[in-house]
């Protein structure tokens, strides 16, 4: 099934502000991530069990693996898109073999 240049373009449109929802997701992750590091610090300072604390980050980094990985899908898509529309082809609504 071939979409109309239409349909790409607002497809691509879609795509392009998920990768700035991603962007920023991103960037407030790195910050979630530095302020409970900041925590974990303050905690230990204090002489208080930072177990839960340091598990918290690790789950926070393990998200934002997650949460990177899921934006070189997004900007790949873009660029197909991109690429599609600039050479005139229509998408069969599939990504192209690798």
């Amino acid at each position: 099934m071939t979409i109309s240049v239409a349909e790409q373009t607002e497809q691509l449109d879609a795509e392009q502000r998920l990768l700035v929802k991603a962007d920023r997701d991103i960037e407030e992750g790195c910050q979630r991530i530095r302020k409970q590091e900041d925590r974990v610090r303050e905690l230990h300072a204090g002489g208080h069990d930072t177990g839960q604390a340091e598990r918290l980050v690790d789950v926070f980094k393990q998200t934002l693996t997650e949460w990177e990985r899921h934006r070189v899908l997004i900007a790949q898509r873009v660029a197909y898109l991109q690429r599609q529309l600039a050479a005139g082809k229509p998408d069969a609504g599939q990504w192209p073999e690798p």
